[in-house]
């Protein structure tokens, strides 16, 4: 009995520690719609080498692949398309898309999959950025996803069409 109360002291020792090392390694990101209303929300994690961003959005265009990418700016104004959230992240100044000779940029990400229903539901590993840092950090920038899916080489942006949902990385 000695023996489990110290494995369990110990097991939540570590829970506590590891808990507390990690709340500064997430961040919530909230999506807002065209219509101005949340949409749904997204769930970052520092990883060893980049953010894994796990997220589920809703009122979508169903059935279709849509444009991914973390934005320049914190900002997501549905009242003028969230053009406030400004150009894709790219703070090596790299082309556009993975299929650019000189790309990717930072901002960049696989474009992902509309359900039937309208839900987008993903998990995205972005090995380009982390969460806090001055040069490629992405806290307080913005995650958008866009209309039609990137074309991965038109510059600037992919040819990805209008900014449907956009989200504060908080």
């Amino acid at each position: 009995m000695k023996r489990l109360l110290t494995t369990l002291a110990l097991i939540l020792a570590t829970a506590t520690a590891v808990g507390a090392q990690s709340s500064s390694q997430t961040a919530v990101a909230n999506f807002i719609g065209k219509d101005g209303k949340e949409t749904g929300r997204a769930a970052l994690t520092q990883g060893k080498n980049g953010v894994l961003i796990e997220m589920e959005v809703t009122n979508l265009p169903p059935g279709k692949w849509v444009g991914f990418h973390v934005h320049e700016t914190g900002k997501c104004d549905a009242a003028h398309n969230h053009e406030s959230a400004g150009k894709h992240f790219n703070p090596e100044k790299a082309e556009h898309g993975f299929l650019a000779v000189n790309g990717p940029h930072a901002g960049d990400m696989p474009n992902q999959y509309v359900g039937a229903d309208g839900v987008l539901r993903a998990q995205v590993f972005n090995g380009m950025v982390v969460l806090d840092s001055e040069e490629n950090g992405i806290r307080g920038r913005a995650l958008m996803i866009h209309g039609k899916s990137d074309d991965n080489r038109s510059q600037p942006a992919g040819d990805a069409g209008e900014r449907l949902a956009c989200a504060v990385i908080e």
